[in-house]
């Protein structure tokens, strides 16, 4: 690491610790020539992940769209925002150790609907209902009924 006051390329490590609730590494070093000492920050390098939508057409992968969309679904519902925040966060991490820099909007509605079923099936429901377009009534109690069925206990073994 250069040394922002003499610009020797050596430098050592005096102390590390995590910062930015652990998304990155603080490290003070000290210079070999001079011995000030200066800060540095180390954080993931976060690859842009670009969304595949229905049409064809792409654009940046947007975790506020994601976590709206929720908070669209869970309006008046007891889900805590702590709860959306830690979803969408683990949607991202899902995103993002997936090799693909490109993902299409199923999958990324698809982990939503997964994470809201466990959480509130009303919210769940909602957004179901928005993201899988249901044309009628019928097409809404098919989801209901997956819904009840997934539910329902095992019937015992004779």
């Amino acid at each position: 690491m250069k040394c922002p006051y003499c610009g020797y390329k050596e430098s050592k490590v005096v102390d590390s610790r995590p910062a930015d609730e652990g998304n990155s590494i603080r490290r003070r070093r000290e210079c070999l020539a001079c011995e000030k000492r200066f800060t540095t920050y180390e954080t993931m390098e976060s690859l842009p992940m670009v969304v595949i939508k229905k049409d064809g057409s792409r654009q940046s992968f947007d975790r506020s769209k994601v976590l709206g969309s929720m908070l669209r679904a869970c309006e008046k519902r007891t889900v805590s925002i702590a709860d959306l925040e830690r979803m969408t966060d683990e949607i991202e991490q899902t995103l993002q150790n997936n090799l693909d820099r490109e993902i299409p909007t199923v999958l990324v509605g698809e982990q939503v609907m997964e994470k809201l079923r466990n959480v509130d099936e009303v919210a769940y429901v909602r957004f179901a209902s928005v993201y899988r377009q249901f044309k009628d009534i019928h097409t809404f109690m098919d989801e209901l009924a997956k819904l009840l069925e997934a539910k329902q206990p095992a019937a015992p073994q004779e």
